[in-house]
Formats: C-alpha cells, sequence, structure tokens
C-alpha cells in the first residue's frame, strides 16, 4: 500500500472580465499580492518567474507566522492554460499539480480550475480513515481556493 493518496478537486468559475485579465491576475505579481495564497496587507513576498522552468513563492505572514507557498510553472499558453506546482514545505515535500483554463465567453470567461491533492498516510491508517482523510484535504482545499476566487473576482 502507498503512503500517499491523491484527490482531484475542480471548480468552475465564471468572471465578468476577459481571459486575459484573469490570466494576467493568475501571473503578475502585483496581482497575486492581493489574493493568491495572500492578502495585500498579509504578504511578504511575492516573486514570480511566469515561463515553463520558471517558479513563483509567496509568503504570507498570518497569526505570527509566515506560510510560505511554492511551485514552477510546467505549461503556460496565454490566455487559456496555466499547468504549474504547488508546495507547502513546511507542511509537505508533496507537491500538487494546478490546472487553470479559461475560455472566453460571449461576456466575460469561465476558468475551470483543477488540483491533484496529494495526501499523505499517517502511520497505522485504515482505508477509512484514507478515505475520511481523501475528503477533509479536498473540502479545506475546496474553501480556502473559494476564499482566494472571492478576492481574485474583486
Amino acid at each position: 500500500m502507498s503512503d500517499v493518496s491523491t484527490t482531484t478537486l475542480i471548480m468552475i468559475r465564471i468572471f465578468d472580465v476577459s481571459t486575459e485579465r484573469v490570466f494576467n491576475a493568475w501571473l503578475n505579481p502585483e496581482m497575486m499580492r492581493k489574493w493568491f495564497f495572500t492578502l495585500e496587507g498579509t504578504n511578504k513576498i511575492t516573486q514570480n518567474n511566469p515561463q515553463v522552468g520558471g517558479t513563483w513563492e509567496i509568503v504570507d505572514h498570518r497569526e505570527g507566522k509566515d506560510y510560505r507557498a511554492i511551485g514552477e510553472y510546467l505549461e503556460i499558453d496565454p490566455p487559456k492554460k496555466i499547468v504549474f506546482t504547488f508546495k507547502m514545505p513546511q507542511f509537505s515535500e508533496l507537491e500538487d499539480t494546478i490546472i487553470v483554463e479559461l475560455k472566453e465567453l460571449k461576456q466575460g470567461c469561465e476558468m475551470t480550475f483543477k488540483q491533484v491533492i496529494h495526501v499523505p498516510h499517517e502511520k497505522n491508517w485504515s482505508e477509512s480513515d484514507i478515505e475520511k482523510a481523501l475528503v477533509e484535504w479536498h473540502d479545506s482545499t475546496e474553501h480556502g481556493w473559494n476564499l482566494m476566487f472571492m478576492g481574485l473576482k474583486e
């Protein structure tokens, strides 16, 4: 039995702006610091090199602690698709994959967000423990993205 399982989160959002504007919000550091794993008031670091093989980093300061998120760009197809890795080293060395696809609508655009979430197992977990953990990780990740996507919409 593996010591890691995966679950996939898929979310779809409609925005009243062009695909280019939403695409830019994912890659432009000035925009990222307003919503992407951080807020302007709590952001300490936003670094981004938006090219295939380039990396990104966000450090957010909350409740007296720094939270660091990092990743690497795997695919960038303006203004339609971004694929990148996501990791928070202070919690795990496991790396998730995130795919953002944008489709132009008559008015605005549709964003399809997909995250392959890696869930580490604890020692002596049963199959039901694993299933419960997968649901909890999926739901808590979805909750976090819901909050971030409200910021993205702004």
